[in-house]
């Protein structure tokens, strides 16, 4: 199953603009991450992404990518989207962060429920749980 996070981004790219706001992208900026190095800070970078702000923005499954300027200067950017730790609002901060993963997925797939999972130390059926998703 492909990963949600692409959908969720483009999804959360498009309420925030419909509301008049300004979208940014909090991105981990690991080497295969294209951006002005000299904007990096403790190993990652916020990229105002609103309209007005960047030329061609694409947001695909796989990579962000858009034109812009930064102190003047005009760059393509490319971003993995499994480098997008957050997308948000600069007006108040609503939006949505994304679980650092070290395989760099941040979707892991729900546990398969085998016999070890599902019951409970008194061999009991466990019930339904939920886990906390950051």
């Amino acid at each position: 199953m492909t990963s949600s996070k692409p959908y969720l981004i483009r999804a959360i790219y498009e309420w925030i603009v419909d509301n008049q706001m300004t979208p940014h992208l909090l991105v981990d900026a690991a080497p295969e991450v294209v951006v002005p190095r000299e904007y990096v800070e403790n190993g990652r970078i916020v990229l105002n992404v609103a309209p007005l702000a960047v030329t061609g923005l694409l947001i695909n499954n796989e990579t962000i990518t858009f034109n812009a300027r930064f102190g003047g200067r005009p760059m393509n950017v490319m971003v993995p989207v499994d480098r997008v730790l957050a997308i948000y609002t600069r007006e108040n901060g609503q939006g949505m962060m994304f679980a650092e993963s070290e395989d760099g997925d941040g979707d892991e797939p729900p546990p398969t429920g085998g016999d070890d999972d599902s019951k409970d130390q008194g061999g009991r059926r466990k019930g339904p749980s939920l886990r906390v998703v950051k």
